[in-house]
């Protein structure tokens, strides 16, 4: 271990600042880095272009625009095939009476939207009232028929 020559001053522990005071910045040393350049001088690393000019590469690309590449369509603008119109058709052989108010929705939308799938919801739609007429018929078929198998068709007796 060295100590430092007589006469010259040891190195004192650093003092710590009381709790909830910020220790002062002591900055770089004195003339080994220059003065900062003050406000309005140009910077030695150049100034970027104000904002809202063209830079190096040109005009950067206007956010917002309607049929620009790789941008998702917004709300309320024509972006692919309405879901419900999709799901319309879908329900006409599964369960038609959801079919029918899913084609109803979906027309709504599409008119509202102007999304595609008008056709697809139309289609939805008369197939799913065939289905349901269908179905209607056939339970209202099986009824009677029940119905006329439980009667004995005479008026006997009990």
């Amino acid at each position: 271990m060295s100590y430092p020559p007589p006469g010259e001053p040891r190195d004192q522990p650093e003092q710590q600042p009381p709790y909830g005071e910020r220790p002062a910045d002591p900055g770089p040393p004195p003339g080994q880095y220059g003065q900062p350049p003050s406000y309005g001088e140009p910077s030695p690393y150049g100034q970027p272009p104000p904002y809202g000019e063209p830079g190096q590469y040109g005009q950067p690309p206007q956010y917002g625009q309607p049929g620009q590449y790789g941008q998702p369509p917004r709300y309320g603008q024509s972006g692919g095939t309405n879901v419900l119109a999709i799901l319309s058709l879908v329900f006409a052989f599964v369960f038609a009476p959801a079919g029918i108010v899913l084609g109803h929705l979906a027309r709504r939308q599409i008119s509202q939207t102007g999304e595609q799938g008008g056709q697809l919801a139309t289609w939805g739609l008369i197939l799913s009232y065939i289905f349901t007429a269908l179905y209607l018929i056939g339970c209202c078929g099986w009824l009677a028929l029940v119905g006329w198998a439980g009667s004995d068709g005479g008026g006997g007796s009990f």
